[in-house]
Formats: C-alpha cells, sequence, structure tokens
C-alpha cells in the first residue's frame, strides 16, 4: 500500500513516454503528424463514420459544437444541474441561456422524464452528461429531440469506451459527442479532448474555428513543399488546437483503453461485493451487455448514516485516503444561482444527493493492498 492514496493517477507507460519523445525530437511540438494520426485512429475506434476533431479540451469541444450548430443570444439549452460547469458556461460564450434540469437519483444522469416540460420556443439544444461513465437514457432524449427539432450535444467527458445499447457514445445519431482527455479521465493526455461528428458541415466548421477561424490548416501550410503562406480568416475564431506532445500521449492511451476499462471495471466489481453490506447505495452499474467506463465510482451515504459526508472524507483523509465529490450541483454556485434565480427546492434530487455523494479513488495504478485499505478504512468508519 502506498502511503497516501490519491483520489486519482494517470496511466502512463514507456509507449506514451516514448512517443512524446519522438514528438520533441522530430521538430512538431504542437498540431502536425501525431494529432492527425490520434483523430483518425480516434474515427477508427468510434466508427459509424464519424470525423474527428483533436481539441485542448473537453470545454473547447463543446464551445465548438455549439457555435457550429448556430447556437446565439438568447437561445436555451437544455442540461443537467449536477455536471462540472464547463457544461453550462459553453453555452453563456455564446450569449445563450442553460436551462438546468434535475438528476435521476439511481443514476445521477439527467431525469430525461423532466425534459419536454424545460423546452420553450427559445430551446436548440440538449446536453446530456454521462456522468460517471454511464450512459444517458439517450433513446428517449433522441426521440424528445427529434420530436421538437432540436440537435443534441453528448457531454461524454466520462465516457470512453462507454455503450448505450451496445453501441459506443460517440457512434449514436446525436449531432455531436465531446470527450475529455483529462489528467484524471479514462485516458489522458494531460489537457485535451476530441469532438466526433457525422455532419461534415460541423466538422468543417469546428476545424476552422478551431484555429482562429483560418480557413487553411497550419500543418499543410507549414509542411508543403510549395510556396503555401496564403491563408484568409472568415470567422473570429478560438485557439483550441490540440499539441501533438498531447497526442503522443493519446495515440497510445487509446489503444489501451479497452484493457483500461477492465482494470477499472474490476475494481468497481470489487467495491460492489465488499460495500455492498454497508449503509451506503453503491453507483448504478452498465445495463447488461453495455459497459461503463467508470471514470468516478461515486456512493451515497444512507440517511441512516451518523457521520456526515464531509466529516466522512475528513476521516478517510486521516488514514491517507484521497476522496472527492463531483459534483457541486451548478445551482449551489453563486454565478448560476444569482444569474437564474436558481433554488435548491427546484432541483430536490441533485439537492439531496450532493449531501450524501462521495467519489472513491477509482484508477488503473491503484493496487490490490491500495483498495485493501480503502475498504477496510470505510468499513471501519461506518460500522
Amino acid at each position: 500500500m502506498t502511503e497516501f492514496i490519491p483520489f486519482a493517477l494517470p496511466d502512463i507507460g514507456e509507449e506514451e513516454i516514448a512517443e512524446v519523445v519522438d514528438s520533441l525530437r522530430s521538430g512538431w511540438l504542437t498540431t502536425g503528424p501525431k494529432t492527425k494520426r490520434f483523430e483518425q485512429e480516434f474515427a477508427d475506434f468510434i466508427g459509424s463514420g464519424v470525423e474527428a476533431i483533436a481539441v485542448n479540451s473537453a470545454t473547447s469541444g463543446l464551445h465548438l459544437a455549439l457555435e457550429a450548430l448556430g447556437i446565439g443570444p438568447g437561445d436555451e439549452v437544455i442540461t443537467t444541474v449536477h455536471t462540472f460547469t464547463a457544461t453550462a458556461e459553453v453555452i453563456r460564450y455564446l450569449g445563450a441561456n442553460p436551462v438546468f434540469v434535475d438528476i435521476d437519483l439511481a443514476t445521477m444522469n439527467i431525469d430525461v422524464s423532466k425534459i419536454e416540460a424545460a423546452i420553450t420556443p427559445r430551446t436548440k439544444a440538449i446536453i446530456p452528461v454521462h456522468f460517471g461513465g454511464l450512459a444517458c437514457d439517450m433513446k428517449s432524449i433522441l426521440t424528445i429531440a427529434q420530436k421538437h427539432q432540436l440537435k443534441v450535444v453528448e457531454d461524454a467527458a466520462h465516457a470512453i469506451p462507454t455503450t448505450y445499447q451496445g453501441k459506443l457514445i460517440g457512434s449514436l445519431d446525436s449531432d455531436v459527442t465531446v470527450y475529455s482527455f483529462y489528467a484524471t479521465k479514462t485516458i489522458a493526455t494531460g489537457e485535451g479532448g476530441m469532438l466526433v461528428t457525422r455532419n461534415p458541415e460541423i466538422a468543417k466548421r469546428c476545424r476552422t474555428m478551431r484555429l482562429h477561424g483560418i480557413n487553411r490548416d497550419a500543418f499543410d501550410r507549414y509542411t508543403s513543399t510549395k510556396p503555401s503562406w496564403y491563408y484568409e480568416v472568415i470567422a473570429p475564431g478560438f485557439k483550441y488546437n490540440m499539441t501533438d506532445v498531447a497526442a503522443s500521449l493519446g495515440i497510445h492511451q487509446l489503444k489501451k483503453v479497452r484493457i483500461l476499462q477492465q482494470q477499472r471495471d474490476a475494481i468497481a466489481n470489487r467495491y460492489n461485493i465488499e460495500l455492498a453490506s454497508l449503509p451506503l447505495h453503491l453507483p448504478a452499474p452498465a445495463p447488461d451487455g453495455d459497459i461503463h467506463s467508470w471514470h468516478l465510482y461515486v456512493i451515497h451515504l444512507a440517511d441512516s448514516v451518523q457521520v456526515n459526508r464531509n466529516r466522512f472524507i475528513e476521516q478517510l483523509a486521516a488514514k491517507g485516503i484521497g476522496c472527492s465529490v463531483h459534483y457541486i450541483p451548478l445551482h449551489l454556485h453563486p454565478y448560476w444561482r444569482e444569474t437564474y434565480n436558481l433554488r435548491s427546492e427546484d432541483f430536490p434530487q441533485a439537492s439531496y444527493a450532493y449531501q450524501r455523494i462521495v467519489s472513491l479513488p477509482i484508477y488503473t495504478k491503484m493496487t490490490e493492498a491500495d483498495q485493501t485499505h480503502i475498504i477496510k478504512i470505510i468499513k471501519k468508519t461506518l460500522t
């Protein structure tokens, strides 16, 4: 057992290190051949004819997606209140307004039964969030979107290689899906993300806006054997490109994504068995035949537990165990609360969950001894 068990650690091997060194020696540090390779291999992995566009964060990808879909001032986009602020802030970047919906307490995903009531004439899109790596009820969401002619952008920051009804997230009938490769995610490039879509016009717009609204690929301009310095700026774009150094990590993380998921699945299964008799609500599993990515393993302390959530986390930290909380719901943050006059009673499930949830360590470099210690301390704390 390590002296302190952190909440999360990336799993970087010699293959990633060698690829990064190769990039450093090649002279290509920013967007170049490694990024193109990562994009193509990611598109091949998802399948279904998607195009993949590498970006420097999932936040960037979500922003690009909404911009490409024409979301603008006064529009509304429905999303869950139980998410990281990035999901909602990208809506505000464009002058649009998020409309928040409560969660299903069992799955921690958006409560599909409440989406239609949130639709107004100004609603243009829905952003479902696959919380912790468990897929949302996408069939119902896509049905609602089709009925009301809404766009769907999946926030899949937690969801590689999550599946829904046997299909990888990213290969469904949504307009765009966006992934995160932040250091703690199921595959990691440090900072980074990927946007996938089957719509060539969306892909073209996102590529252009990813790098300052320039209508030519910078990589092509700098590698052409003929003079090709000329370009045109066709829109006020952004600086959202992925570097080849980051892509070098992603290439090999993607190759290992199935093995990494199986290791996380084994950790989750052991938690499920060992913690089953405690006064806890365990995270919902994926339906039979589907894959949960297990980016997070979130327990709910039962009402009968005497110690409150904050004290529980403090007690585990005192025993060398790092935990976290995912998330502080957006209606509890000053900006969202005050801007949209949000109240806890408007989101009873998310408000209740926030008081009880704890994210336990789940990462592939965690040893069996580490997990044994975590389980031992949780049992001692709760019995």
